[in-house]
């Protein structure tokens, strides 16, 4: 006799939707609209310099540093390492490439770079890796070491070094590394962003500040973040380091070296982090000072959690950071116009929330977007001090924004040891 079993059916709210995840064509779009909201801005404000090819450069040259350092954080992550000592190792970069740029020639300074954060990387998968110290007090003593070898070795060997231009806190300075632009695109994207053409010239703007006058080291961490997407999901040693991070008992079980790949792991992460801290030695300042890298190995881990520990969302995270970190190097009459700019965003925003019926976002996104709008009117400047602030500000809002949709690795941050799971 067959007993037959009906299945009840699942009803329409047992199962949670899944959220929808943006396309390509939905982030094109978005950046459109921002392109368009910026232009419609500056015909009102007669400010332009938001959309300026100055402002695009400098937003570039704040985001490598950011970006090679969360890239360093993607790959230890990745791995199941948790790297917080990137602060040391970049401020390791900043010495060993301005030690490097002075004495030899600014190439070899990068190469210096990358190989005293790969010693602070080596450091620290020593530490955490072969003896299992937690990842979090690991990194925090790298952090604390690091610098205060570098400001100890910088008074003792740079003292024969004053007439050069060292002090007991910096180096002599180093020579510069080659500026590239694109001869005539460049000239022509420069006159048709002088004329303020609606659109036409922010877009020009945009595109300007890409072609001319770029570090070439710009276009090597461009180079390292693609490379990086390929070599880690797209090859079999990416998906060996990745199956790391994800479990490592299983990857162990089908015969993966995990000490090794995370050794590897690690080790690359340093260097990344010490490409960012030549950069700032070489490229940003030209010597090596105590204090440079202000904070910038945190905000590079921010950004790669802002971008959900995948290298393109790293590069916008890092971009937004960068162009905030910029925002103090320009006029201050630009952040004022940013005010405006994000508030009719905010506003948007709220629109979009009122269709999808969130009333509690769409009544906090409206009373963001009027406190911003009622500054913009009642002030004439932005306070300096608060420009200054606003990167570490964003930092906290959009990790704050994002943490509801964050992935990481499930076997990031914990202890392995070999042969625990039999």
């Amino acid at each position: 006799m067959s007993t037959a079993t009906a299945t009840r059916p699942k009803s329409p709210g047992s199962a949670p939707a899944k959220k929808a995840k943006l396309s390509a064509p939905v982030v094109l779009l978005l950046i459109a609209a921002a392109i368009v909201l910026l232009s419609v801005v500056g015909i009102l404000t007669g400010n332009h310099g938001l959309t300026s090819s100055g402002q695009v450069a400098a937003a570039l040259g704040s985001a490598v540093p950011i970006a090679l350092a969360g890239l360093g954080g993607l790959w230890a992550e990745r791995a199941g390492v948790v790297n917080i000592g990137l602060e040391g190792m970049m401020v390791a970069g900043t010495f060993c490439g301005a030690w490097g740029g002075y004495l030899v020639n600014p190439w070899f300074g990068l190469l210096a770079g990358m190989a005293g954060g790969a010693l602070g990387g080596l450091l620290h998968a020593i530490i955490t890796v072969t003896f299992g110290v937690d990842h979090i007090v690991s990194g925090v003593g790298i952090n604390l070491l690091i610098p205060g070898i570098c400001a100890y070795v910088n008074k003792i060997y740079y003292t024969d070094y004053v007439s050069a231009g060292a002090g007991a806190n910096q180096s002599p300075p180093a020579d510069s590394l080659p500026y590239l632009t694109v001869p005539g695109l460049s000239h022509w994207l420069e006159t048709v962003e002088s004329h303020h053409w609606f659109l036409l010239s922010d877009v020009a703007g945009l595109l300007g500040g890409v072609v001319t006058n770029l570090s070439v080291v710009i276009l090597i961490a461009a180079a390292l973040i693609v490379g990086s997407y390929f070599l880690l999901w797209r090859t079999v040693f990416g998906l060996r380091l990745r199956s790391c991070g994800e479990n490592p008992t299983a990857a162990e079980s089908l015969g993966v070296n995990v000490y090794k790949y995370k050794y590897l792991a690690v080790i690359a992460s340093g260097a990344f982090a010490g490409l960012a801290g030549s950069y700032l030695s070489l490229v940003a300042a030209h010597f090596y000072k105590d204090g440079q890298t202000q904070g910038r190995g945190y905000i590079g881990l921010a950004a790669m959690i802002f971008g959900n520990w995948l290298p393109g969302g790293l590069a916008a995270g890092a971009g937004l950071f960068g162009f905030t970190d910029s925002l103090q190097l320009r006029d201050a009459d630009s952040v004022h116009v940013l005010l405006i700019v994000v508030a009719v965003a905010m506003a948007l925003l709220a629109l979009w929330q009122l269709y999808r019926r969130k009333l509690t976002g769409a009544l906090i996104s409206i009373v963001v977007a009027g406190g911003l709008a009622a500054w913009f009117a009642a002030t004439d400047s932005v306070p300096r001090p608060l420009i200054v602030a606003t990167p570490y500000v964003i930092t906290l809002v959009v990790l704050a924004l994002a943490s509801q949709r964050l992935r990481p690795p499930k076997a990031d941050g914990q202890i392995y040891r070999k042969g625990q799971g039999k």
